[in-house]
């Protein structure tokens, strides 16, 4: 059992939340706003005393860089005792570029598929998606980069998503007002994306993780 301070609950516990309704974990900026401190580097200091408890894992050089350890998921009772991992290895299909008009996931779009540990993922994926360009580069989502996407119609505010928008797949974060939909990019050198009512679009799912190749 991990003995954290109130304090450092309070941001694991933030953490958690986030992972669970976007996919992803928060910035140090959002974990400032959210929690009333003055900078992002009193938010740093809490996740580096988190990490040395060994409560998350902090990898460098991307702004959403946190994922809870196993000992923390299993005593915020989110995940159960797993079999030997070797037999719970996913096999997912990687999608490259995305012919118009046909389905994602149709075979002419699957140029490999990986086998990969359920336990990296906030929920289980259908498949994976190649990520081209940086418009999504300050949520840690960079190009060539593999996001672990679940098949989904539906998705909530602030959620990263997948979606199909005329002849283009894009990643995005997903913002909804009244009838206005919103594809929001995380570069300010991105603009964002106002769905007309009249363009064929559609939610081909949510992110709910990432693989990056660090060769």
């Amino acid at each position: 059992m991990i003995k954290l301070t109130a304090r450092q609950q309070q941001i694991l516990d933030l953490i958690k939340d986030a992972i669970e309704n976007t996919g992803f974990p928060p910035t140090r900026a959002e974990i400032a706003t959210e929690l009333g401190f003055r900078s992002a580097n009193a938010a740093e200091e809490h996740l580096q005393a988190l990490a040395r408890k060994g409560a998350i894992v902090i990898a460098p050089g991307t702004s959403r860089g946190i994922r809870l350890t196993e000992t923390t998921l299993r005593s915020q009772g989110t995940q159960l005792a797993l079999p030997h991992p070797a037999l719970m290895q996913l096999s997912l299909p990687l999608v490259g570029r995305v012919a118009a008009g046909s389905p994602i996931l149709a075979q002419e779009h699957i140029q490999a598929s990986y086998n990969v540990d359920p336990a990296l993922f906030s929920a289980k994926p259908d498949y994976l998606l190649k990520v081209r360009g940086m418009s999504m580069r300050d949520a840690g989502i960079l190009d060539g980069d593999l996001l672990a996407v679940k098949k989904a119609d539906s998705a909530r505010n602030g959620q990263i998503v997948v979606a199909r928008l005329g002849d283009d797949v894009t990643v995005k974060r997903y913002q909804k007002s009244g009838s206005v939909i919103q594809l929001l990019p995380e570069n300010p050198d991105f603009e964002p994306i106002v769905v007309n009512a009249q363009e064929d679009f559609a939610l081909e799912g949510l992110a709910v993780g990432l693989l990056r190749s660090w060769n």
